[in-house]
């Protein structure tokens, strides 16, 4: 059921079901391949404006879109409903923070924010001036966890005693790029920990404590490039893990159940489709022809076909929460329930200690919800 404050914002933004007209701010990596395909292949949505500096580049893709120089002008642009920020993570919360002030929505791409502070000054920013906050957590969308989601959820494991989640790539050599470089929110855990730590809660809600051990690896490094940490449920543990040295031999996800065990190989393709140029929405999208492996109480190995995914539902879902039609798809609470996840790792790892989630009873009882 919708809250008060997002009843009355519904009522205000619905405007008759017209086109919502969005400013992307970024056109780097995050903005071009994620967020513009999947935006324009939403009916009811327009990427009408965009912020970058690099406007042939922009309109090579989206000719009819406004190419803007700056994140201020595109925010306080008079057509523009929606703001989605895909800019650095240290900008996510003056940006965002702006974009609330002009009267904006605003979607963040995660992490939602550099600290739980800087997150509980946006909610409480969003809730004051009665606007949607959503953070792009897509992966909620992934072929490959709403495969091991379906197989946990129909009981084909039994109770899940030790979930494991791993997203790895090979990368040895460093690149010239600020998520390799030390300032703020770089690092791989702030980049792949979100994924990571989301598909867990929405599985199995918050964890009692966190264990984490967080390095950097790479000859040149100049941050973490290597992350394992224990979420400790009462009954079961999490494993989450990534590096940036592993050419192969791992699997996306590993999950023991106290009646079978499942496996689930490959990663989901829509990035690779997406870099591809394949369509969103066409007749391949979300394809996984990787089959999740079932193994029994003997053993035997069963294969289960994964099914599609789909990272458009978060647009949809956004335009259809602005059109009052249902619930924020990505609540920033549950944004910010990552983020305590992502800095109980953190202090964790620099004190070789346990850490419990630093949440207020109020944020855990809306988690709860």
């Amino acid at each position: 059921m919708l809250n008060n404050v997002e009843m009355v914002m519904n009522k205000v933004v619905a405007r008759n079901g017209k086109t919502i007209n969005i400013a992307l701010i970024g056109y780097g990596f995050v903005g071009k391949t994620f967020h513009a395909p999947l935006i324009q292949s939403v009916d009811g949505l327009k990427l009408a404006v965009v912020s970058s500096r690099d406007e042939e580049k922009v309109k090579r893709d989206i000719p009819d879109a406004i190419v803007v120089a700056t994140p201020e002008e595109a925010i306080q642009h008079p057509d523009v409903d929606l703001v989605v920020i895909a800019s650095p993570n240290a900008t996510h919360a003056p940006l965002a923070t702006l974009a609330l002030n002009s009267g904006k929505h605003v979607v963040v791409d995660k992490p939602f924010t550099l600290d739980m502070q800087e997150a509980r000054d946006l909610i409480a920013l969003a809730e004051e001036k009665q606007l949607l906050l959503s953070v792009f957590h897509n992966r909620r969308w992934d072929s490959d966890f709403l495969g091991i989601k379906q197989v946990i959820e129909q009981g084909q494991i039994g109770k899940v005693k030790h979930f494991e989640s791993h997203i790895d790539r090979f990368r040895p050599e460093v690149r010239v790029r600020w998520r390799e470089q030390n300032v703020p929110g770089s690092g791989l855990w702030f980049d792949i920990g979100p994924h990571l730590i989301d598909q867990t809660l929405q599985l199995f809600g918050l964890p009692q404590s966190v264990q984490g051990n967080i390095a950097t690896l790479r000859a040149g490094a100049e941050i973490n490039d290597w992350a394992h940490v224990v979420l400790n449920y009462p009954e079961h543990k999490v494993v989450l893990h990534c590096s940036m040295l592993v050419a192969g031999g791992t699997s996306r996800f590993t999950v023991h159940g106290d009646k079978a065990s499942v496996v689930k190989a490959r990663i989901d393709q829509q990035e690779a489709q997406l870099l591809a140029g394949v369509i969103p929405g066409s007749d391949t999208w979300g394809d996984d022809s990787d089959s999740m492996v079932l193994f029994d109480a003997s053993g035997e190995p069963h294969a289960i076909s994964t099914p599609k995914g789909d990272q458009r539902q978060y647009y949809i879902n956004v335009h259809n929460a602005l059109n009052g039609e249902i619930e924020n798809p990505v609540h920033p609470v549950e944004a910010l329930a990552v983020m305590a996840v992502l800095e109980a790792a953190v202090t964790s790892s620099e004190t070789g200690t346990t850490q419990p989630l630093a949440l207020t009873a109020g944020e855990r009882a809306h988690l709860q919800k």
